[in-house]
């Protein structure tokens, strides 16, 4: 079993996943992003298969912070350089498990994941 959850080290809502999942003795590989970056083709993947919508992080302070010429007009390659620029606008977390993508984090779908 793969498993890698991708965030940033300091979020809460990544200490409360990373919490769970060494509660449940699941073992993962954890990618700082803040601190490693994030390549541009796993963002498209991720964005192929959750949807760009679900990828940024739109109620974050980062993504709030930006003029208003930045947030029109939206799309996926817009919403995918926004992230490359800045990482706190991805979703957190990402987890990987076994190549199936989940963003964010829910106890009751990470159960039903494992």
């Amino acid at each position: 079993m793969s498993v890698t959850i991708y965030g940033i080290k300091n979020c809460d809502t990544m200490k409360k996943a990373r919490t769970w999942l060494e509660g449940q003795g699941i073992a993962y590989d954890f990618h700082d992003y803040k601190a490693s970056g994030i390549a541009r083709h796993t963002l498209q993947r991720w964005t192929a298969a959750l949807g760009w919508e679900t990828v940024l992080n739109r109620s974050g302070t980062t993504f709030r912070a930006l003029g208003d010429a930045e947030k029109q007009d939206l799309n996926e390659d817009k919403a995918i350089a926004l992230m490359l620029a800045q990482t706190s606008m991805i979703k957190r977390p990402i987890l990987d498990h076994d190549g199936k993508l989940t963003a964010g984090f829910k106890p009751e779908i990470y159960t039903a994941l494992f």
